[in-house]
């Protein structure tokens, strides 16, 4: 059963952080929902997709994870439906956990190829919508899921007015932009600021490091531009930066697929000493090393496995050297810094 309603437990190690200052009772960590609601299939959700995503809010909740993170696409819509039903089931969870949920992907389908939408009208269908589902009346943050190259920043200022003033969402961010898009975004919202940028980074994901550590050296070449100063933006702004893929699908934490390449049976090999030193999990070490960073990296969790959720409970109580830090780094990338 889902803990009675009041406020949600924080567990040793994983006090809240600020977005932005607006948002305080926010959890070091994310529970990211893309897991939930089944295939991604017409199939309708069942009791068992239900009860499996209420045992993974029981283990987020129980180890002081307080934001839950959707997308109108997760499994097409049943992740949120999942969430739905269980606020059906137990109204008050939702005053007990803050929601962001994203929008802006479409499918192919009969009108067109895979694309992304950041007009107006999808930006407003997509979060009533995902309010429909979820069975809530706000989103407590909407995230724009991917930079459409057709964007009109000043019709999404004016989506985004509209969603604001209506009481439907509460503050907005992005996902998988860099600093250029945010500047444009921020110039069209006026003194309205996003407060979230979601991307992709763990110790399988290093471009956003190299690109700083690799600048003006040849190894820099092979990264590209686009990482050039997002990092800084988000700091300077005060825009929470949220990590995905933040646990490396596990590879580093006991699923290392059969052939992985040296560099990654290193690296899990280091991960494994290090759990053992701190005497903590395998994934607690995989997310302190994103969370040690100045940028104060929130990490984005996704898996549904109550037996791994808690495993990630001492993350924010793992406090690696720096030579620690770097031997992760050196590790994983496959090769000396320049």
């Amino acid at each position: 059963m889902i803990l009675p309603n009041r406020q949600v437990p924080v567990a040793p190690g994983s006090s809240g952080i600020a977005i932005n200052d607006s948002l305080p009772q926010a959890s070091r960590l994310v529970f990211g929902c893309m897991g939930l609601g089944g295939g991604w299939n017409a199939q309708e959700i069942s009791g068992q997709d239900i009860s499996r995503a209420q045992a993974a809010v029981e283990a987020a909740l129980e180890i002081g994870i307080t934001l839950f993170d959707h997308a109108d696409i997760y499994t097409l819509g049943k992740a949120e439906q999942c969430f739905g039903a269980l606020f059906r089931q137990q109204p008050g969870l939702r005053e007990r956990m803050l929601l962001q949920s994203k929008c802006g992907i479409r499918f192919a389908d009969a009108q067109g190829p895979k694309r992304y939408d950041l007009s107006a009208a999808h930006i407003i269908g997509s979060v009533e919508a995902s309010l429909r589902r979820l069975n809530t009346d706000y989103l407590d943050l909407l995230l724009l899921h991917r930079p459409d190259p057709l964007m009109q920043a000043d019709e999404v200022a004016e989506a985004w007015s509209r969603l604001k003033s209506s009481g439907k969402a509460r503050h907005l961010g992005v996902s998988n932009m860099h600093a250029g898009h945010m500047r444009s975004l921020s110039h069209a919202l006026g003194g309205e600021p996003l407060v979230v940028n979601q991307l992709e980074m763990s110790l399988r994901k290093l471009d956003w490091l190299d690109s700083g550590t690799c600048f003006n050296d040849s190894q820099g070449l092979a990264v590209g531009t686009d990482w050039a100063g997002t990092l800084d933006h988000c700091q300077q702004h005060k825009v929470q930066i949220q990590a995905w893929g933040s646990l490396a699908k596990g590879w580093f934490s006991g699923a290392l697929p059969v052939g992985a390449a040296p560099a990654e049976r290193q690296t899990a090999a280091l991960v494994q000493e290090l759990a053992d030193l701190h005497q903590v999990a395998r994934e607690s070490v995989v997310l302190a090393w994103l969370m040690k960073h100045p940028a104060g990296i929130q990490p984005v969790i996704g898996t549904s496995d109550p037996v791994r959720i808690r495993a990630c409970a001492a993350a924010a109580k793992v406090h690696l050297s720096r030579e620690a830090w770097y031997r992760l780094y050196v590790t994983a990338r496959g090769g000396d810094l320049p």
